[in-house]
């Protein structure tokens, strides 16, 4: 059974998914700042100046006037956080949107690294393969 594993961890598969899963664990760091840091201040700016990750309204409990999302669930307010959520959709189109162009442009190259083949393919017979059909054809004609 420990063989079958080394097996199966030594396969490309398995390393090119382990190397996929680190790229997007930093490839997630990259959009929650995209996200935080450049798109919620822009969504902010278009509703007022607003923070908008850290809308939210309080189901039950109380939270301080005012305070922030951190600050009304360390009061121990049971929130109902939609500016985060509204931001973590937001992140999930982005990555999704990201993979998107990664697999069309990966897709792309392996188009143009196919089609020199199938152009070889359908470019017909070599030389020596014309040379060998009309050697053969005139082997099998009868003389006169």
């Amino acid at each position: 059974m420990i063989k079958e594993f080394k097996e199966f961890i030594a396969r490309g598969n398995v390393m090119d998914m382990a190397v996929g899963i680190i790229i997007g664990a930093a490839f997630t760091a990259i959009v929650t700042s995209l996200v935080a840091d450049l798109i919620n201040p822009i969504i902010g700016l278009i509703t007022g100046g607003t923070d908008f990750s850290s809308k939210y309204f309080v189901l039950s409990g109380t939270a301080p006037e005012g305070a922030s999302l951190q600050a009304a669930r360390d009061a121990g307010a049971n929130v109902f956080a939609y500016g985060a959520f509204i931001s973590a959709v937001i992140n999930f189109l982005i990555i999704a949107f990201v993979v998107f162009l990664l697999v069309k442009g990966v897709n792309r190259v392996k188009d143009a690294a196919s089609k020199p083949k199938a152009e070889e393919a359908a470019a017909g017979p070599t030389a020596e393969e014309l040379l060998a059909q009309i050697r053969d054809e005139l082997r099998a004609r009868p003389t006169v």
